[in-house]
């Protein structure tokens, strides 16, 4: 079947194809298939889900799918670490040209003065999102920092949803994993019934709202009592490609975050290992996963319990050794101590 092994497969360990899904599971099933069974699929080998037998090389072995599993968890990861990066600069980059807007405005082209438009206090802000909540027709995008909302937050957008909602609008919401603790929430959703799906993330971007792919609204600063009003197609277009592109890598809030793969590390954990792992100081990493200070510190402190570390140096040597600072290749070695149970 010459035919078939030069059959293009464009899809990632992630979403496999019918047939490429069929020879995987029969070769975990069995330990191995005959290497002419895996011809019609070539994804198997160039993804490295399958790989030759170095006892009899016409047969393949499969990869362990916790081995897979953790390779997936760890490209998500660096790929929301990448958009945040871009999307902070984008940010910076916004700020600093509406600055020079204001310094010079006559030198602004006609039909640009509105393309990015400074909301100095809450006052404005409130009333441009006011006016954009009427202007909507199809759809909101929104990314929520910050961990759990609080309650304040969700009464103050409330009167806006429940218009977008009673109008049709389609609402899609970001949020960071730690959000799911947050009764407010459950409860807004649960309001807003299936006019809203959430996504969550170990971390997101700063807050970002997006209406109808035509206006946006980003912070000004950093108690966000200013915010930048975007109207200019390629700005906006950029921002709903960097939420498309987060929404694809989120899990939604009705499913159950994965294993990380590593007895005795919880999700998070690996999260903060990971922070950790890049020299982050503790409020740092808190702000960027939602969470507080004193619940970071705790995290870190049962990181250091299950890996056996008994100093911030150790735990960076241990966090390495057991492929919690990278890609992982294989099931991590077990830390000295004996491990508890998975924390949740």
């Amino acid at each position: 079947m010459a035919g078939h092994a030069t059959e293009r497969h464009p899809h990632g360990a992630d979403r496999l194809c019918g047939p490429g899904d069929r020879v995987y599971s029969r070769a975990v099933r069995r330990g191995r298939v005959p290497r002419a069974e895996a011809e019609p699929v070539p994804c198997l080998l160039e993804l490295a889900l399958l790989h030759p037998d170095p006892d009899d090389m016409d047969w393949l072995v499969p990869t362990s799918p916790q081995e897979v599993m953790t390779r997936l968890l760890r490209g998500v990861y660096d790929e929301v670490t990448q958009s945040q990066r871009r999307m902070g600069s984008a940010v910076a980059a916004f700020d600093w040209y509406a600055g020079l807007g204001r310094q010079l405005p006559d030198l602004a082209p006609p039909g640009e003065g509105t393309a990015i438009r400074v909301l100095d206090g809450l006052t404005r802000i409130q009333a441009a999102m006011d006016e954009a909540t009427e202007a909507c027709a199809t759809e909101v995008l929104t990314v929520q920092p910050g961990g759990i909302r609080r309650e304040a937050e969700l009464t103050e957008g409330l009167h806006r949803a429940l218009e977008l909602r009673g109008r049709g609008v389609r609402m899609r919401d970001l949020y960071t994993h730690v959000a799911r603790h947050g009764q407010g929430l459950l409860t807004y959703l649960e309001l807003m019934g299936d006019a809203v799906e959430a996504r969550t993330l170990d971390e997101v971007i700063d807050r970002l709202i997006l209406f109808d792919r035509t206006v946006a609204f980003i912070p000004a600063n950093t108690d966000r009592t200013m915010a930048l009003e975007l109207r200019h197609p390629a700005l906006v277009e950029y921002l709903v490609t960097v939420f498309e592109r987060l929404w694809r890598l989120a899990i939604p809030l009705t499913a159950p975050l994965p294993d990380t793969g590593i007895e005795g590390i919880s999700h998070r954990e690996r999260a903060i290992a990971a922070l950790l792992a890049e020299g982050h100081q503790d409020a740092v990493i808190a702000e960027r996963l939602g969470i507080s200070v004193r619940t970071c510190r705790a995290h870190i402190a049962r990181l250091s319990e299950t890996l056996g570390a008994t100093s911030r140096t150790q735990l960076g040597v241990r966090i390495a050794q057991v492929g919690l600072d990278g890609p992982s290749h294989g099931p991590a070695p077990a830390p000295a101590p004996a491990q508890p149970e998975l924390r949740a």
